[in-house]
């Protein structure tokens, strides 16, 4: 599962997903309640300034960028789109501070639309795994779509960032503790590698 609290509202997830850039997923929690109290919704972000959004996410990281994407965002969304955060990948990925990542990660949690998010956890793993030989994220996406079962895109994403985060750590994966890897690719090569004891 997506591991920010504001999930629900696309606008708050849109913002929450901004600020994790660069930062942990725990510190956006801390910091967008008090966030959301001063700026309520997209119209109050636009009629705001960067330099006023900044104070309030500075444990954030970035923030003097991250206050100029939100701020572009929300007026992006009242000049183009009637203030309502799009339901589709081009309009989403036209807004300031908006990958693919925070795309699908919108489309998928907000919309209830298939969509994978690949952040380096699930680039990784999926490599590791033997799912993809792609290096580039939109590659992992297009394989990631040829062999999962759409319903299971979105949280295969959350999946293998849990997994990254807490077993399958980058340069020490604990592979003898892990369920996948009777089928993971690496691990297999790992086991067939090591000395026999």
């Amino acid at each position: 599962y997506c591991t920010l609290d504001r999930r629900a509202d696309p606008w708050e997830l849109l913002v929450s997903t901004i600020l994790a850039a660069q930062c942990t997923d725990a510190r956006v929690n801390q910091i967008v309640p008090a966030l959301f109290a001063e700026f309520p919704d997209s119209k109050a972000f636009a009629e705001s300034t960067p330099e006023e959004i900044e104070p309030w996410i500075k444990t954030c990281g970035i923030f003097r960028n991250k206050a100029k994407s939100i701020h572009g965002a929300a007026r992006a969304l009242h000049e183009r789109f009637g203030g309502a955060v799009p339901d589709n990948l081009v309009d989403l990925e036209s807004l300031p501070g908006v990958g693919r990542k925070t795309a699908n990660l919108i489309l998928g949690e907000c919309f209830g639309q298939p969509a994978i998010v690949v952040d380096t956890h699930c680039s990784r793993i999926s490599q590791l795994l033997g799912l993809t030989g792609e290096r580039t994220p939109l590659g992992i996406e297009r394989e990631l779509r040829e062999v999962l079962p759409p319903e299971h895109w979105i949280s295969w994403g959350h999946y293998m960032v849990e997994h990254g985060r807490n077993l399958c750590v980058s340069g020490r994966p604990q592979c003898a503790e892990c369920a996948l890897a009777p089928y993971c690719a690496y691990a297999l090569s790992e086991r067939d590698e090591s000395p026999e004891q």
